[in-house]
């Protein structure tokens, strides 16, 4: 697994989440099409995984330091 730290204006951050949109994309697609259970289990996972990478990387940023 990839670490992205972003600073400044978030451009790594954006190119991230521009990836995952299109990977979710893509798997949309191959989850229509979907033949076994297996393959949409699969393929469901990996479509949680990426929305919730996504949740995380779309979280508001907060002055709070933990």
């Amino acid at each position: 697994m990839t670490t992205i730290f972003a600073s400044g204006g978030g451009g790594a951050v954006n190119t991230v989440i521009e990836n995952l949109l299109s990977r979710k994309q893509k798997l949309v697609e191959q989850l229509e099409q979907a033949q076994s259970v297996e393959d949409r289990d699969k393929i469901e996972h990996q479509l949680e995984q990426i929305n919730t990478a996504l949740d995380f990387l779309d979280r508001p940023e907060s002055g709070d330091a933990r």
